[in-house]
C-alpha cells in the first residue's frame, strides 16, 4: 500500500517514517507535536526518516518548571460493572487462584512439584539470597506485594530456612496478614516438604472455595500499562487506544500505573503537565532524573534504545519511542508517584519506578497491584504475567500472524473505526477479562517474573 504525500511524492505504507515537509540538517524532526530528534543531513519531501538521517537531542539531567495542564478528565461515575471476587479486608480479586510465592531461587523446583501436583500457580526466580542493601529490599518489596495481591486467593510462601530473604525477614515486611489466606513452608525444617506443601494447598484450595464472583463496580477495577516492542505504528493505535481507555476508566474511578521510566525519557514533559500538584511534580521530576542518574552512574547513555526490533519497526529515537509510549497514559491528571514495590492506593492514573524491561515491568506491576495488565506490541511476544496480560497488536500483520498470541488487534484505526468506538469495545472486553475470560497468556500458562537488580551478588 502506498501513501499519498502531494502530486509528485508517494510512499509505503510501512510504519516508518517520511518527511512531509524539507528540514535542514541541525533542525528538529517533529512527530506527535514534539521533537523526536534533529537531521544530521538536508531532508527532502518524502525521504525516508531513520537512523542515516536523524540523531536524538537527549543528554542529561534537565530543569523543569511546573505549570499544571488540565485536559478536562474528571470524575463521572459508572454504572458498569465486572464480576469479581470480594476478599475478607474488602480488597478485590479478578482471579480466586492459589499462587506459591518462595523466597529464593533455591526452592523453584520444589514449588514447580507443588504446582504441578495441586495446580498452584508457582513463579520461579533467582533472587532472595546473596543480595545486599536496596537490592535485598526490593526483592522483599516486590515478594510481599505478590503475596498481598487480590488475585491470589491464598498464598503458600516457600522458604529454604537459611536464605537472607527467609520467612521471618519477610513477615517483618509483609505486616499483618490474614492466616487462613497465607501460609508459611520453610523446606529446611520439614521431614517431607512435598507432602506438607500440598496438604497446605489443599486447606488453601477449600478456602478459595468459600469465594463466589459478584457483581462490582469499575471503579475497583485497576490495571496496569506496558509497551513491549514498538513499531511505527505504536503511537498511533494500540497505545492511544489504551490511553483513550485509560482515560474513561479514570473518569468511572478506576486506577491506572504506567512504569518503564526511561521510556518517559524526551516525554516527561507530557506528564509532569498533568501532575495534579507540586508535590506529585516534584516527585516526578525525581523519578525521571533518578532514573538518568542510574544510567550515568554505570557510565551508559540515557538514549541507548530503541532495540533493533524497535528500529526494525520504525522507531529511531528513544524520544520518538518514548512520545508514542506515554500515550498509554491518556491525557489523565497524574495523581501520584510510586517507588519500587510500593501499592497503588490512588484512583487515576500514578507513575511507577522501574525500568522498561518486559519481565521487570510486568512483575512490577503485578506487585504494586495491578488486576491485569495492557500490555501493547507491535513485534509480538508471547511474555505473560503473574496477572492477566492483554496483548493488543498495533498491527493487523501481527494480529493475524500470531493469534496465539494477541488477545486484541488494535489496527482497525488505521482503517478509520473511530476511537470512541473501538474504545467501547476494547472496555468490555477488559471487562470479560475481569470477569473470568481468559487471555492468551493464561492460556498459554505463560506467567514469569523478575525483579530489578542494582547491586552486588555476593
Amino acid at each position: 500500500m502506498r501513501i499519498h504525500i502531494n502530486d509528485n511524492v508517494e510512499v509505503r505504507d510501512d510504519g516508518h517514517k517520511y518527511a512531509l515537509y524539507p528540514i535542514k540538517k541541525g533542525e528538529n524532526v517533529i512527530k506527535y507535536g514534539s521533537p523526536i530528534g534533529h537531521a544530521t543531513a538536508d531532508i527532502e519531501v518524502g525521504q525516508h526518516v531513520h537512523t542515516h538521517n536523524l540523531k536524538t537531542n537527549l543528554s542529561g539531567n534537565l530543569e523543569y518548571s511546573y505549570e499544571y495542564k488540565d485536559y478536562g478528565i474528571t470524575y463521572t461515575g459508572s454504572d458498569k460493572f465486572f464480576y469479581g471476587y470480594v476478599r475478607e479486608n474488602g480488597d478485590v480479586g479478578i482471579r480466586n487462584e492459589i499462587w506459591i510465592v518462595n523466597t529464593v531461587g533455591c526452592v523453584n523446583k520444589t514449588a514447580k512439584i507443588l504446582a504441578e501436583r495441586t495446580g498452584a500457580k508457582y513463579f520461579p526466580h533467582p533472587y532472595g539470597c546473596s543480595q545486599l542493601g536496596d537490592d535485598q529490599d526490593i526483592t522483599r518489596k516486590i515478594l510481599c506485594g505478590m503475596i498481598k495481591h487480590p488475585n491470589a486467593a491464598g498464598v503458600l510462601v516457600l522458604g529454604l530456612g537459611c536464605e537472607n530473604s527467609n520467612i521471618g525477614e519477610i513477615k517483618r515486611v509483609l505486616g499483618e496478614y490474614d492466616e487462613k489466606r497465607v501460609k508459611f513452608l520453610n523446606c529446611q525444617d520439614a521431614e517431607d516438604e512435598i507432602a506438607e506443601g500440598v496438604a497446605i494447598i489443599e486447606e488453601l484450595k477449600a478456602y478459595a472455595n468459600t469465594f463466589k464472583r459478584e457483581k462490582i463496580n469499575i471503579s475497583r477495577l485497576r490495571l496496569g500499562l506496558k509497551c513491549g516492542g514498538s513499531d511505527g505504528y505504536s503511537g498511533i493505535t494500540a497505545n492511544p487506544l489504551v490511553g483513550s481507555l485509560c482515560d474513561r476508566l479514570v473518569s468511572f474511578g478506576g486506577s491506572c500505573v504506567l512504569t518503564e521510566v526511561p521510556e518517559m525519557f524526551g516525554a516527561e514533559h507530557l506528564l509532569m503537565e498533568r501532575c495534579v500538584s507540586r508535590e506529585v511534580f516534584d516527585k516526578t521530576v525525581k523519578l525521571i532524573n533518578d532514573f538518568k542518574d542510574y544510567f550515568t552512574r554505570h557510565n551508559q547513555v540515557i538514549y541507548e534504545n530503541p532495540s533493533p526490533g524497535n528500529k526494525a519497526g520504525g522507531i529511531t529515537t528513544l524520544e520518538e519511542k518514548s512520545l508514542g509510549c506515554v500515550q498509554k497514559g491518556g491525557l489523565s491528571p497524574v495523581v501520584d508517584v510510586l517507588d519500587y514495590g510500593d501499592t497503588l492506593s490512588k484512583n487515576g492514573l500514578s507513575l511507577l519506578n522501574g525500568p522498561g524491561n518486559d519481565i521487570v515491568a510486568v512483575t512490577n506491576l503485578t506487585a504494586c497491584g495491578a488486576h491485569m495488565i495492557l500490555f501493547t506490541t507491535g513485534r509480538g511476544t508471547p511474555l505473560g504475567a503473574p496477572v492477566p496480560t492483554v496483548k493488543i497488536a498495533t498491527n493487523r500483520a501481527l494480529s493475524e500472524k500470531k493469534k496465539n498470541w494477541i488477545d486484541f488487534d488494535a489496527s482497525p484505526i488505521l482503517d478509520g473505526e473511530t476511537m470512541d468506538k473501538i474504545t467501547h469495545r476494547f472496555l468490555d472486553y477488559v471487562c470479560e477479562i475481569a470477569s473470568g475470560k481468559e487471555t492468551k497468556n493464561e492460556e498459554n500458562g505463560y506467567a514469569e517474573i523478575a525483579i530489578f537488580k542494582d547491586g552486588v551478588t555476593l
